[in-house]
């Protein structure tokens, strides 16, 4: 499922993540994933897309990759941060923000209050001190084909959970344990007999 897309053929409401978020079990070895927090982007037959939400990318910040992109400041740009969102299309920006209320072309809503917006207008608003007060730049994004988010989640990859803007906008470095602590999960005696909680 690309971002473009918004679950044409919807599954069952109850089984639709879109909103929530992935949280990866310990034992998850995969280095793009391991520790992540996940928000579900979109969810449906076709598959799922989502955004890592606490994956720092390292000496990339927002005047940096506005410099990279030639986009002109002419003034003081917000420090916001920028995180690997996923490892399908590392190049391609996504930014996650609260809903505005304004239509923007290149933006749909995810859930919880909040819009991932695809265009470079935004970034220039942002970059003019226009737009969103909070927000993170993603590069890249996590996707899934038909079945296979399910699959993992049945195989106790991940725990889901309910949206906590903390968890988009909170210190990277603290969201995977406060995900788990928001459910009342303690890492340390998690087991990979766990599931939905």
């Amino acid at each position: 499922m690309t971002p473009e897309q918004t679950n044409p053929h919807p599954i069952d409401p109850d089984s639709d993540l879109t909103g929530k978020v992935l949280i990866a079990m310990p034992e998850m070895t995969d280095p793009r994933f391991a520790h992540s927090v996940v928000l579900v982007c979109a969810h449906g037959n076709d598959g799922a897309m989502g955004i890592v939400l606490n994956k720092p990318m390292e000496q990339m910040r927002f005047a940096k990759l506005l410099e990279m992109l030639g986009i002109e400041t002419g003034g003081a740009v917000p420090d916001l941060p920028v995180r690997i969102g996923g490892p399908v299309e590392p190049v391609r920006g996504f930014l996650l923000h609260p809903a505005t209320g304004a239509e923007h072309e290149g933006t749909m809503a995810v859930g919880s209050g909040l819009e991932l917006t695809t265009t470079r207008d935004m970034l220039v608003e942002l970059a003019e001190g226009r737009g969103p007060e909070r927000a993170i730049l993603a590069l890249g994004y996590a996707g899934w084909g038909p079945g296979q988010l399910d699959s993992e989640i049945r195989a106790n990859g991940w725990l889901t959970a309910e949206m906590d803007h903390d968890h988009a906008f909170g210190d990277p470095g603290e969201v995977w344990l406060r995900a788990l602590q928001s459910l009342g999960v303690d890492p340390l005696l998690l087991s990979g007999a766990a599931g939905r909680a």
